[in-house]
């Protein structure tokens, strides 16, 4: 059964799936579009092409869909699409797309956003994603399938983050994060795999292996990175997660890439 509040302010026009949950004081606009058994707690806002997916939850003074915070935006329709099972805490803040980014903003599906994250013009988050407390993702970002942001992490814009890496606390990122790595730092570098993560994954003990010995290859000191890439792709072309991390590297990217930081 559906139960919105009556202190809630829903326009007519908007798009409400079954058995949803309006708190006290939220405010849904005329363009969004609410799954099926979404809940909202009170003092929630959604506005703007807005849609949310199925059994969301999005809790007290969350802000979904205003304009973009940049100042190229000149008020043209643009889209925010948030995916399936996502739980979106106190005070996070999503934006839509603008035209110099495809005019919309996506996010996967079974994330979690701690409270104060917020997910900036035409980024598109995967799917099981976690921004901790505080947690910025800046414009045209990528965050790839189960990649951790920990809390305070800021991440420069157009940064891509690879699937299963681990950003920590406090660390300001300002190069793409290769798939299944860790960077730490104010001025965030590679710290490694992030084994913790590859483990819960279920990757076993070969698999580990071979990415251990892939990074190991990649990041040595002898040759350049393109070179390096180059062999490890030849040695280790049948090993999906190896590749994956290749196929990162090769990709375009207006970025630079995360690197060891080099000893003294």
């Amino acid at each position: 059964m559906t139960n919105i509040h009556s202190s809630a302010v829903i326009d007519p026009n908007a798009v409400l799936g079954a058995d949803i949950e309006i708190g006290p004081y939220c405010v849904v606009g005329a363009n969004v579009q609410l799954g099926a058994r979404c809940k909202l707690h009170s003092h929630v806002v959604i506005e703007g092409h807005t849609a949310l997916g199925e059994n969301c939850e999005v809790f007290p003074f969350a802000s979904l869909g205003h304009i973009p915070q940049d100042l190229k935006y000149r008020g043209e329709e643009s889209r925010l699409d948030i995916g399936n099972s996502n739980v979106i805490r106190e005070y996070v803040t999503m934006n839509p797309g603008t035209a110099g980014g495809g005019l919309v903003t996506k996010v996967g599906s079974h994330c979690l956003f701690m409270a104060q994250a917020h997910v900036a013009h035409d980024c598109t988050v995967g799917d099981h994603v976690i921004l901790a407390n505080g947690a910025a993702v800046a414009g045209h970002c990528v965050v790839e399938d189960h990649a951790i942001i920990g809390a305070f992490a800021a991440a420069h814009q157009f940064v891509r983050i690879g699937r299963c890496s681990f950003i920590g606390g406090m660390s300001a990122v300002e190069s793409d994060v290769i798939p299944y790595g860790m960077v730490v730092g104010p001025r965030a570098t590679l710290k490694g795999l992030n084994v913790v993560g590859i483990k819960r994954h279920g990757l076993n003990r070969t698999q580990l292996k071979k990415l251990r010995e892939a990074y190991d290859l990649l990041f040595a000191s002898e040759g350049t990175l393109s070179e390096r890439a180059h062999t490890v792709e030849q040695a280790f072309c049948d090993d999906e997660c190896v590749m994956r991390i290749v196929d990162f590297i090769k990709s375009d990217s207006s970025r630079p890439l995360a690197l060891p930081k080099q000893s003294a």
